[in-house]
């Protein structure tokens, strides 16, 4: 590959793309553009602009952008719509982020006539796959540079050595090894390294910083309503919100009743097995209630069906495939799947537990009439169930007739 003239960097303002921002400059002598998310982190973003600065990057090449409603509206939400989970247990924080950065990556890149995009993200894991499946789905003739992968800083030592010789700034408890590493946004926390590297040992509660441990939660259970129109939340207890808002609320309640936290191994997509701690509070509420008001509205068929759908859609999006011409295809089934999950869910926070309580809707398939115990009006004649149970045990009867009369 030949050098690349300007570089835009997902930058977080931290060490290691700190380091990233100088070994480009020195390494390809190119001339490099910043890009910092707000994805709903929780963390100050000016610091990343001083640094920056610091750094040697003019003003106009710097770009911090506040994206949490889109992220939510476009990423999340869509995702949430198919009841997403990894493995049957992970609800895709980190992976959901990655096509949204690589956008806007690819988007500066063409605003400032970069040939060539960079991310901090190491050899060993998912995040390189991500970034850079996205980036060559939006523009396959982008360069992506991977200095995880290119260059000789393989310790924190040779790190911290490269950092001091450029003068970049090393907070002090950088000095010493991380006990672990985060990743966080709007719909999660994920921890994972160090400390938690032997899946035996319960991870310390120092590692969790979204949600109270559920034995300390509040004792007394907590009731909100949360509303749907076509899959997507609307409305949290009657107040319409905009998507990042609902989830943002959602995150405060999810947090303050210890709901959403995950200890999983799962399995990589570049091969290896990896334990990380996941605190998804707003998320697991949200994907309870949505289960909740699907449960009225949607037809069994279509329900089982797009059960059956969701695991591959999952893992599309778990390996970076969110551009991917079957992702749109899932997604088009899915979105279909939800013109009808509309309505409102009650919803229990409880030590550590989101439980559906009640649901209503509209557009509910649920008849009371054909259903109930009692005195239904003939509104279902349970004589029709006889002729129902013959024709589908024919075959069955068919299967034990003939091995009956093969054991003889």
């Amino acid at each position: 590959m030949s050098a690349p003239k300007k570089v835009v960097l997902a930058y977080s303002g931290g060490l290691d793309t700190s380091i990233i921002l100088k070994w480009l400059q020195t390494e390809y002598g190119c001339e490099v553009v910043t890009f910092t998310a707000d994805l709903g982190q929780g963390e100050e973003l000016e610091p990343a602009r001083q640094k920056a600065e610091l750094l040697g990057i003019k003003p106009e090449n710097i770009y911090i952008e506040d994206i949490r409603e889109e992220f939510v509206r476009d990423f999340v939400f869509p995702m949430f719509r198919a009841n997403a989970q990894y493995e049957g247990l992970y609800l895709l924080g980190t992976s959901i982020a990655r096509p949204l950065i690589s956008k806007r990556l690819i988007e500066i890149a063409k605003e400032t006539g970069a040939d060539a995009v960079a991310h901090g993200a190491t050899g060993k894991g998912n995040d390189q796959v991500r970034f850079e499946l996205a980036a060559y789905a939006l523009n396959p003739d982008i360069k992506v540079i991977a200095p995880w992968r290119e260059w000789d800083l393989t310790s924190r030592t040779k790190l911290l050595e490269f950092a001091e010789a450029h003068q970049i700034p090393i907070a002090k408890d950088k000095r010493g090894e991380a006990p672990f590493s985060v990743d966080a946004n709007l719909l999660h926390t994920s921890s994972e390294g160090k400390v938690l590297e032997d899946p035996a040992v319960q991870a310390p509660d120092y590692v969790y910083q979204r949600t109270v441990h559920p034995e300390d939660a509040p004792n007394k259970p907590e009731y909100i309503e949360i509303g749907f129109e076509k899959g997507d939340p609307v409305s949290i207890n009657g107040e319409a919100m905009s998507p990042a808002t609902i989830l943002t609320k959602l995150n405060e309640y999810g947090g303050k009743h210890g709901i959403g936290r995950l200890d999983l191994v799962e399995g990589r997509f570049v091969g290896m097995k990896s334990r990380g701690i996941y605190e998804t509070p707003g998320g697991t509420i949200l994907l309870e209630a949505h289960r909740g008001i699907e449960s009225i509205t949607m037809d069994r068929g279509a329900m089982h069906l797009k059960d059956q759908l969701m695991p591959q859609y999952a893992e599309l999006i778990y390996n970076g495939f969110w551009y991917s011409p079957e992702r749109e295809m899932l997604q088009a089934a899915i979105d279909k799947s939800q013109e009808h999950v509309t309505g409102t869910v009650r919803v229990k926070l409880y030590k550590g537990l989101a439980s559906t309580f009640g649901r209503w809707s509209d557009h509910s398939l649920y008849s009371e009439a054909h259903v109930t115990f009692e005195e239904d009006a003939g509104a279902y004649d349970q004589k029709d169930a006889a002729g129902f149970i013959q024709l589908n045990a024919l075959r069955l009867k068919l299967l034990a007739a003939r091995d009956k009369r093969l054991s003889k």
